[in-house]
């Protein structure tokens, strides 16, 4: 099991900036993947950025030039810095971390940290 806590949303104006953390505990040695989601309203939720298995950072369009992930590891925590915000980056971010324990995968969502990007 593994529990997932993100924090950090509130209200920002445009080209601002914001950090997420997502704290994450239990059984953390099975982690395979960590992916940052959004989802806005009325939207579908849609991919913004995540660490492969191997620690490798990947973007989406979405993500690239504005936002980075990082990871504490002492804290177990994984974050999201989002920069040059945007009114469309309105959303809910949501962290999901996939295990892996023996043939059986399994994703853990968090409740997720509203962004809300206004003047």
């Amino acid at each position: 099991q593994v529990q997932v806590v993100e924090s950090g949303g509130g209200l920002v104006q445009p080209g601002g900036s914001l950090s997420l953390s997502c704290a994450v505990s239990g059984n953390i040695a099975s982690i395979y993947h960590m992916d940052w989601y959004r989802q806005a309203p009325g939207k579908e939720r849609e991919l913004v950025a995540y660490f492969t298995h191997s620690g490798s950072r990947r973007y989406t369009d979405l993500a690239k030039g504005r936002f980075t992930i990082s990871i504490d590891d002492l804290k177990h925590t994984m974050y999201l810095h989002m920069g040059s915000l945007k009114p469309e980056d309105t959303s809910t971010y949501f962290c999901t971390i996939q295990t892996i324990v023996g043939d059986a995968t399994t994703n853990y969502w968090g409740q997720g940290t509203n962004v809300t990007v206004s003047s």
